[in-house]
């Protein structure tokens, strides 16, 4: 007698086999996916990542790190990545092996102004953070933008920040000069990107601390960015995020592109992004700031 096949068997031999090839590299990649997600909630490391703004490279706040780094406890580390337009990433720097809150700059190969190359400037930042994210596996970081650096930020934030949140949290945004009107002095006249970030605000992390910082050379401007355009920040941040605070320092380096070496600017840094306590020492001479602050 003979037995006849049944051919179901072959395919569900198939089957069975498909299923082996398919579930143990899935099984690897959730057992490393977990891993760094333990890795990364046990990390200590917050470092603050630093965007400049048009036609500035990663060098821009070298001077602003040297004082920051005489007037702290610990030095801060730095590491510098520059974005290509093919979004491609050069590393200069390293971050210590004991360095909890090192300092990191990225910056881009275009660095032109305009807000079609802003909406470009957060793509390039957000291949830099996912890239940082990955290789160091910090849970949080503070974040700070001088000029158009503040406005590259702000449209991350509302575009792409949402798909890292629940593994990274911002905790603070400074933003120093920073146009959010662009050169447009009657806030009544808004442009495109104010628009955008008006509407695009309700994405924005509601336990985030906003610090907006201006110059003070004029009543009405830094000599590049008017004030009131600094101050349109106010209609993106308030009543969305935890808290808003708008200052305005004064005094020797206050015009725009001197903000970052301004010694006001650098306390701020100090007191309100850094987590290290200061050495102590002299106060500094004229360090009144004038500030405005929002809360939700």
């Amino acid at each position: 007698m003979q037995v006849r096949k049944n051919p179901n068997f072959k395919w569900l031999l198939m089957l069975v086999a498909l299923l082996v090839v398919i579930a143990i590299p899935s099984y690897y990649w959730m057992e490393k996916e977990n891993n760094a997600h333990a890795e990364r909630s046990r990390s200590l490391l917050s470092p603050v990542i630093m965007v400049p703004g048009s036609s500035a490279t990663t060098e821009r706040f070298n001077e602003l790190i040297d004082q920051l780094n005489k007037t702290t406890m610990n030095e801060h580390s730095v590491l510098k990545v520059t974005v290509s337009r093919e979004a491609k990433l050069s590393y200069s720097g390293s971050i210590n092996k004991n360095d909890q809150e090192p300092i990191i700059i990225i910056g881009f190969a275009n660095n032109k102004d305009g807000y079609g190359n802003i909406k470009k400037q957060a793509f390039w930042l957000d291949v830099a953070f996912t890239s940082l994210m990955q290789n160091y596996k910090f849970n949080n970081f503070k974040a700070f933008g001088h000029s158009n650096g503040g406005l590259i930020w702000t449209y991350w934030l509302e575009h792409y920040y949402a798909q890292y949140s629940d593994d990274v949290r911002i905790k603070r945004l400074m933003t120093l000069g920073t146009p959010y009107n662009f050169t447009e002095n009657n806030i009544n006249n808004r442009t495109q990107m104010l628009a955008d970030f008006i509407k695009n605000r309700t994405a924005l992390p509601e336990n985030l601390k906003v610090y907006s910082l201006s110059g003070g050379k004029s009543y009405e401007s830094d000599g590049i960015v008017p004030e009131t355009s600094v101050a349109a920040g106010k209609f993106i941040f308030q009543k969305q995020v935890k808290s808003y605070t708008a200052m305005t320092v004064t005094g020797e380096k206050a015009d725009h592109s001197d903000l970052p070496q301004n010694k006001q600017v650098i306390q701020a840094i100090r007191e309100y992004l850094l987590k290290k306590p200061d050495r102590p020492g002299r106060p500094e001479k004229n360090l009144k700031l004038r500030r405005k602050r929002s809360n939700r």
